[in-house]
């Protein structure tokens, strides 16, 4: 699959600049391809640099205010600086890595609900910068994301939406300055214990690091109360665990050590 964008640099007259990626699907610690089309507009100019970057949206909590924001968090420079003549072409072709802590925004082939992913081309010319649009890209789980996604859903989880939080989880090995949750509405044997689940993952090159969290929100005489739990994942055995039985267990026992009874 190719995608291409166009985006015409500094306005009319300017360097034309077309992104094409191989394949605009990853993984979590996989990597991108394609390759950038330079073309000179009317005049010769002097190209700074080229490069290419992830962004995403994230959610900033501020004091009692929330607001969300387009952050880059992972960048690659494909040239340094060049001169481009009227008409000409320069091919810049490649291989940009994704981070392990990538959000991802696909699972069985559909969009997850409230997420935003894309590589944008940024073209610097005499000291002024053309960020471009966002080439779309599809951020597939990794097999034991999906192994454990896979068991909330066969326990009748509900998948309600995904977001990326700007902050940092205490306990965890974490490089990005956000993470992501992916909530679920719970299965009707746990409904009366919790409100709601949120998944979150943390890739490393060697283990998937899983925090899971409960909300049980308060009534009119009884307070609301979070449940938190984390444990690591060895990527070679997750094919071979029983999920759905080890996180029913694990939601039974830390809502009944919390008093959230089923």
């Amino acid at each position: 699959m190719v995608f291409k964008r166009m985006l015409q640099a500094m306005g009319v007259g300017g360097p034309s600049v077309e992104t094409v990626l191989s394949n605009p699907n990853c993984r979590p610690g996989g990597y991108l391809e394609g390759q950038v089309h330079v073309v000179g507009g009317d005049h010769p100019v002097d190209i700074e640099y080229l490069a290419v970057g992830l962004v995403t949206r994230v959610e900033v909590e501020s004091g009692d205010s929330e607001y969300d924001t387009t952050q880059e968090f992972h960048r690659q420079r494909l040239t340094g600086s060049f001169r481009l003549a009227p008409g000409g072409r320069h091919d810049v072709p490649f291989r940009f890595d994704v981070p392990w802590e990538t959000p991802i925004t696909e699972l069985y082939g559909q969009h997850l609900h409230g997420m935003t992913m894309g590589l944008r081309t940024e073209l610097e010319v005499a000291r002024s910068v053309d960020k471009g649009d966002l080439d779309a890209v599809a951020v597939h789980p990794l097999p034991a994301q999906e192994r454990i996604l896979d068991a909330f859903l066969r326990l009748g989880f509900r998948f309600s939406k995904a977001d990326v939080e700007r902050g940092r989880i205490h306990g965890v090995q974490q490089s990005l300055p956000f993470y992501q949750e992916i909530e679920f509405y719970p299965a009707p044997q746990y409904a009366r214990a919790f409100n709601q689940l949120e998944v979150t993952f943390l890739p490393t090159p060697h283990q998937l690091q899983v925090v899971l969290e409960l909300d049980k929100r308060g009534g009119v005489f009884t307070e609301g109360r979070d449940t938190f739990g984390r444990f690591t994942v060895d990527y070679a055995g997750a094919e071979q665990a029983d999920w759905a039985g080890q996180l029913d267990a694990w939601l039974r026992q830390s809502a009944q050590r919390r008093g959230l009874f089923f």
